[in-house]
C-alpha cells in the first residue's frame, strides 16, 4: 500500500514537470529521421521554442541542415540557418544525443519489400537505436505510416523488454499519423488536424499536451490502433476511387464520351460527392504503400479486402495503358515505338514537387525504353535521377527544340513550370495524361479520357477539335473579361472557368499522406 501510494505521487510529480517543462519549453525533442515528414515537424517544433536535435543515418543530409541548407520544398534555407543559429536545432547521426531528449519522435520511411509485403525495418532500427539512451519519463511518438498493432507489438514491447520499464510508468508511447502534402500552400504541419492514440491515458494526455502546444488542432482517440488504422483508411479510400476513375477512362474513351467534362459536371454536386481525376499512374509514399499495408494486416486475421487487391492492380497498369496508348498514336501517324524519340515532360509523382518516390513516370519511361524508344525527360524541379538501369538520367531543358525533335510528347507531370502553349506550337504530337493542356490552341493533342476516333488521323484529322478549343477559349475569354477577373492567358482562364483537375484536392497524381 505504501508503495502503490509512493508510485502514485511520483507520477502526479512526474506529470506536473512534465506540463510545466511544455509550458516553459524547457522540453527538449528529438526527431528520428530528417525526410519530408521528419524535417518539417523538427523545423515546427524549433519554431515554437523547443530544442530539436535531429537524427538521420544519411550523413549527406545531416551535411547540408548543419551548413544551412534545406532540401525539402516549403523548408527555407534561412529557416533552417536561424533555428540553427538561435541553438533551437542540431542535426547529427549518433543516437547518444537521444539521452538529452524528453520526446522522441519517429519518422522514418515504411516501404514495401519485394515482395509487395509491409517493410517496417526502418522502424525496428529507429526503437534499437534511441533504446540504449531513453531516460525514465520519455515520452516515443510513432509517425511512419504503418500497419494496426506496430506501436505496441514493435515500439512499446521491445523498450519494455530492453529497459524493463511499464508503459505509461516509466515512460510513454503515441501514434501519430504524419498528415503530409508535399507542395501544398495551403497545409502544412501546423494547421493540419493531428490524430493522436496513446498506450494508455498517461501516455495519450502527455501526448495531447505536447503537441497541443504547438499545433493548431489535436484529434485524440482511443488507442494507438486506431489511429494507426485511421492514417491507412484515408489513403485507402483515395486509392479505390482513383482506381474507379481510371477503370471508367479507357471505357469513356471508347463509348466517345470525355471523361474530363464527366468529372467537371459531377463535381458540381455540393454534398455527397468528392472529385478524383485519371493519370499516368499513383505516386507519392502513401496511396500506392497504404492500402497494402492495410491489407496485410486485415490478412493476418484471416480477412481478405478485395477492393483495395482490385484498386492496386487498377493503379498500377496505368503505366503501361499509357505506354500502350503512345505505341497506338505513333502508328497512326506513320512511325514505330521502336527509335522513336520520345520526350517525357515531368518524373516527379505531383505537379510542383521534386519527389520522385513511386512516381509513375519512372515506370512509363522503363517501359517505353523496354520497348525500344530514345527517351529523355524534362523536369523543373528534378534535375536526375537514377533509372532501372543504375544509370543517371540527366533532364532536358524545356524548348521549342526539344518540343520540336520528338516524335511525341507525353505529359506525366501537369508541373506549372511548363509552358503548355508553347509545347502545343512546336510538338509534332501530344499525349496529355493529366489534361494540362486544357485550354491550348492545336491540333496536334490528345488527351488521356478524351474520345477515341480511330478514323481519324491525329496530326491531320483534329480540325474539328481544334476549331472547338478555339471556340471555347473565345467563350472563357469573354466570360473571363465580362466578370473582370484579368486573367488573359488562355490556361488561367479555363483554371477559373472549371475546376481544372487541380489534383490539390484529389486525383491520379496524389501521394501525400
Amino acid at each position: 500500500m505504501v508503495e502503490s501510494s509512493k508510485h502514485e505521487g511520483n507520477k502526479e510529480t512526474q506529470e506536473r514537470t512534465t506540463l510545466q517543462n511544455i509550458n516553459n519549453r524547457s522540453l527538449k525533442a528529438a526527431v528520428i529521421g530528417l525526410g519530408y515528414v521528419g524535417l518539417p515537424m523538427a523545423v515546427e517544433m524549433a519554431q515554437a521554442g523547443y530544442q530539436v536535435q535531429g537524427i538521420d543515418i544519411d550523413g549527406a543530409k545531416v551535411a547540408k541542415l548543419v551548413a544551412g541548407k534545406s532540401y525539402v520544398i516549403g523548408i527555407e534555407n534561412k529557416a533552417v540557418q536561424s533555428l540553427t543559429g538561435a541553438g533551437l536545432f542540431m542535426a547529427g547521426t549518433d543516437y547518444a544525443a537521444v539521452t538529452h531528449a524528453d520526446v522522441i519522435v519517429i519518422c522514418v520511411p515504411t516501404p514495401l519489400t519485394s515482395e509487395h509485403q509491409p517493410d517496417i525495418s526502418f522502424i525496428a532500427a529507429a526503437v534499437d537505436g534511441i533504446t540504449p539512451y531513453l531516460q525514465e519519463g520519455s515520452l516515443v511518438i510513432l509517425e511512419s505510416t504503418t500497419y494496426p498493432g506496430t506501436t505496441e507489438e514493435r515500439v512499446k514491447q521491445p523498450i519494455e523488454v530492453a529497459k524493463g520499464w511499464k508503459v505509461g510508468q516509466q515512460f510513454h508511447v503515441c501514434y501519430s499519423p504524419e498528415r503530409v502534402d508535399p507542395g501544398s500552400v495551403h497545409y502544412g504541419v501546423k494547421n493540419t488536424p493531428k490524430i493522436i492514440g496513446g498506450s494508455t491515458p498517461t501516455c495519450l494526455s502527455y501526448g495531447k499536451a505536447f503537441y497541443g502546444s504547438f499545433l493548431n488542432e489535436i484529434v485524440p482517440v482511443s488507442s494507438t490502433t486506431v489511429a494507426e488504422t485511421a492514417k491507412l483508411f484515408e489513403n485507402t479510400f483515395r486509392s479505390v476511387n482513383i482506381a474507379l476513375v481510371n477503370e471508367l477512362t479507357p471505357a469513356c474513351e471508347q463509348m466517345g464520351v470525355n471523361i474530363w467534362e464527366v468529372l467537371d459536371a459531377a463535381a458540381t454536386k455540393p454534398f455527397g460527392y468528392m472529385p478524383f481525376y485519371p493519370g499516368p499512374g499513383i505516386g507519392g509514399h502513401c496511396i500506392p504503400i497504404d492500402p497494402i499495408y492495410l491489407s496485410w494486416a486485415a490478412g493476418r486475421q484471416g480477412s481478405e479486402l478485395q477492393f483495395i487487391s482490385l484498386a492496386d492492380a487498377t493503379n498500377r497498369q496505368m503505366p503501361e495503358r499509357v505506354v500502350k496508348r503512345a505505341a497506338e498514336l505513333l502508328e497512326q501517324n506513320g512511325s514505330s515505338m521502336q527509335g522513336a524519340r520520345i520526350v517525357l515532360a515531368g518524373m516527379a509523382y505531383k505537379k510542383d514537387i521534386d519527389d520522385l518516390r513511386e512516381s509513375p513516370a519512372l515506370d512509363v519511361y522503363r517501359l517505353l525504353t523496354e520497348a525500344g524508344a530514345d527517351v529523355v525527360f524534362t523536369d523543373p524541379m528534378v534535375p536526375v535521377f537514377r533509372k532501372h538501369d543504375g544509370t543517371v538520367a540527366q533532364a532536358q531543358p524545356a524548348s521549342p527544340a526539344l518540343w520540336a525533335g520528338a516524335d511525341l510528347v507525353i505529359i506525366t507531370t501537369d508541373h506549372t513550370g511548363f509552358n503548355y502553349q508553347e509545347m502545343a506550337d512546336h510538338a509534332k504530337l501530344i499525349f496529355d495524361t493529366r489534361n494540362a493542356t486544357a485550354g491550348c490552341v492545336g491540333g496536334n493533342i490528345v488527351v488521356l479520357g478524351q474520345p477515341i476516333r480511330p478514323e481519324v488521323n491525329v496530326l491531320q484529322g483534329m480540325k474539328e477539335i481544334h476549331e472547338l478549343q478555339i471556340h471555347e477559349n473565345i467563350r472563357v475569354s469573354q466570360k473571363v473579361n465580362g466578370d473582370k477577373r484579368g486573367l488573359t492567358d488562355p490556361i488561367e482562364a479555363d483554371s477559373a472557368t472549371h475546376l481544372k483537375h487541380s489534383h490539390e484536392n484529389s486525383g491520379g497524381s496524389h501521394g501525400e499522406s
